[in-house]
């Protein structure tokens, strides 16, 4: 008898026409949730043991919106794309943010380049797996 390999569950309820019915709860709280992370960490960051201003807050509320927004999209275009490409789109999300908190901790820009291309070559690696693994 033949098996075949478990596939991973369905993202979302699609209509007959192809188009997604509604988005889950977990499909925003995520990126909001990663966002506010990002902001608070980003503001922390530009404050330096300052004091804590309107500049800080607006800064780190700015920088938390971003972040959730391209999560955001990154997770509604991400599973249309190829594996390779998604990975790809993953890690160069990973390495862009994490190289832009790096640099405000006051690092030269060439390490702060080095470490973010680090940290994106080893998520995109570890998403391609993921991918690979899973495939639907």
């Amino acid at each position: 008898m033949a098996h075949a390999a478990p596939t991973a569950p369905g993202r979302h309820r699609q209509t007959a026409a192809g188009g997604t019915t509604h988005l889950s709860r977990s499909a925003l709280t995520r990126p909001l949730l990663m966002g506010l992370v990002y902001g608070v960490y980003a503001a922390f960051m530009k404050r330096q043991m300052g004091p804590v201003d309107a500049g800080n807050v607006f800064y780190g509320i700015l920088c938390g919106a971003i972040f959730a927004a391209c999560l955001f999209a990154l997770a509604r275009i991400g599973p249309r794309l190829k594996r390779e490409l998604h990975a790809a789109a993953y890690g160069a999300f990973a390495g862009i943010s994490f190289g832009y908190l790096y640099s405000l901790a006051g690092e030269s820009i060439f390490k702060s380049s080095g470490i973010s291309l680090l940290v994106g070559a080893g998520v995109a690696a570890a998403a391609f797996y993921r991918y690979y693994t899973r495939e639907d």
